[in-house]
């Protein structure tokens, strides 16, 4: 385990959020994962992020999945999402975060229409009054919002965000981030470019695959980031087959299922989420065997 100088530092896992057959939330199963995480070697998690399904949660269920979270492995290494339709909604998840006892906290722009520059600054500035740092997550595929280098660059300097997680998968983002605004953190976003980014001088990874195989996962990021290519691109290339599944559709699912087949309970997702087709099913399976069978774990 590595000494963090942020509680947004270093291999945070979204986590997958354990359903029982009926799709109740297992929260002693979540609290042990959560656990077995960090003693796989991983800096803490981000619980109610897409991985974690928080959209299909209520917000009892969404509240206790946080609570559950600090409980197993203290405040300092969770980092909860707190996306919502509105930044007042959005606003109280991170005051609950913080009543939680956590440290830091994880925001996208508005994501129930296509926002412009001025509702994405009036969004975090409103999110930023619960007075816990935010981590920014871009994510426009999904938001239809792009938080682009230079509108990062002004959230950043208005101290609204301390950090972005980068989810376009566009490898040129982080040097014109590292111009732009100075002294923002990045943070890999996107399993599958988690070599290309930690070269740039990323310092943190919001990762959805170390919740099947923790400690390859976290051997790959840790050489990654120390610049020892010799040692993370054989790593690379044996989790790549995995790992793009995490910019996929079907991701919750692949995941899930890898953590099936690796002994880790991954479990069924909630609706709309239906089963991975034959196809893409077969294709996790021997992706994850074939990773297990050559000793990653």
């Amino acid at each position: 385990m590595t000494t963090r100088e942020k509680p947004w530092h270093g291999v945070m896992v979204a986590t997958a959020l354990p359903l029982r057959e009926d799709l109740s939330v297992d929260e002693d199963r979540y609290a042990e994962h959560c656990r077995h995480l960090v003693e796989q070697g991983c800096d803490g998690v981000v619980p109610n992020g897409s991985l974690g399904e928080y959209q299909t949660l209520t917000p009892g269920e969404r509240a206790r999945v946080v609570e559950t979270a600090v409980a197993a492995i203290g405040g300092d290494r969770v980092m909860p999402g707190v996306a919502a339709y509105g930044a007042a909604e959005a606003r109280r998840w991170a005051e609950q975060a913080a009543e939680a006892g956590c440290q830091a906290v994880m925001l996208l722009p508005p994501n129930a229409y296509r926002a412009d520059e001025r509702a994405v600054l009036g969004h975090y500035r409103e999110v930023a009054k619960a007075g816990l740092p935010i981590v920014a997550y871009n994510n426009p595929y999904d938001t239809r919002v792009d938080l682009v280098p230079s509108l990062l660059a002004e959230l950043h300097a208005e101290g609204l965000i301390a950090g972005v997680k980068e989810f376009t998968g566009d490898v040129r983002r982080p040097y014109e981030i590292a111009e732009l605004a100075p002294g923002l953190d990045v943070l890999i976003g996107s399993d599958d470019v988690v070599l290309e980014l930690a070269l740039s001088g990323a310092v943190g990874w919001v990762a959805g695959f170390p919740n099947a195989l923790p400690a390859s996962c976290v051997a790959l990021y840790r050489a990654a980031t120390e610049g020892d290519v010799a040692t993370a691109l054989p790593l690379y290339r044996a989790l790549h087959p995995l790992l793009r599944w995490d910019a996929k559709v079907e991701f919750v699912q692949a995941i899930k299922l890898s953590m099936d087949v690796a002994g880790r309970y991954g479990g069924p997702c909630r609706p709309p989420r239906v089963p991975l087709t034959p196809e893409h099913e077969a294709a996790v399976r021997v992706a994850t065997e074939k990773a297990l069978a050559g000793g990653l774990r």
